[in-house]
């Protein structure tokens, strides 16, 4: 059985992110539309299904690393800031949308709070993987694209193609020698 490991996870995401549209309680608030995903940002997200794909992505990463709280989520999509002639510095992503996301994705039952020894946090529940491995396998239904060729394939088919020709040109030989004795004979045979 196909799980998440075993799908590309751009396609995996993608595809979550169709399937939590349809479901009610993931919207994002008005305000989504003007705020930037962190103080590292300089603008919006440029997509306008941005909430959603990052609620798949924080799916996703409550399944595989859970239990999952916001401060590490805030590290993980964090990024550098530019701060001019200064040197980079790391900023944490904002944690309200993390926060805004978990919580809709409790209301779908999708996650729940517990504890595991001294780590607390969200952890995925038995509809979230459902949902999960419902997409992996749809993906893995799907006909793979294909890949890009490699060069040592694509200097095999300039070399088929090549002796293709090669032996293409070498039968017009022929046959243009064979159609000029023809004519010579033809024309010994008149005179």
């Amino acid at each position: 059985m196909k799980n998440i490991y075993n799908v590309p996870q751009n396609d995996l995401i993608e595809e979550t992110a169709l399937e939590l549209k349809k479901i009610e309680f993931i919207k994002p608030p008005q305000w989504a539309e003007f705020v930037k995903t962190g103080a590292h940002k300089e603008r919006p997200p440029a997509r306008d299904d941005w909430w959603y794909v990052r609620a798949a992505a924080i799916l996703r990463t409550i399944k595989k690393n859970g239990p999952v709280g916001v401060s590490k989520l805030r590290q993980k999509y964090g990024g550098k800031k530019n701060r001019g002639v200064k040197p980079e510095k790391f900023c944490r992503a904002s944690g309200k949308i993390i926060r805004l996301i978990f919580q809709q994705l409790e209301q779908a039952e999708l996650v729940k709070k517990e504890e595991k020894g001294i780590h607390k946090g969200r952890i995925i529940s038995p509809k979230g993987v459902s949902l999960l491995d419902k997409v992996a396998a749809k993906i893995a239904g799907k006909k793979p694209e294909k890949q890009p060729e490699t060069k040592k394939e694509k200097e095999i088919k300039q070399t088929e193609t090549i002796d293709k020709k090669k032996s293409q040109q070498d039968k017009d030989k022929t046959a243009e020698k064979a159609s000029k004795e023809d004519k010579i004979d033809d024309k010994s045979k008149q005179k």
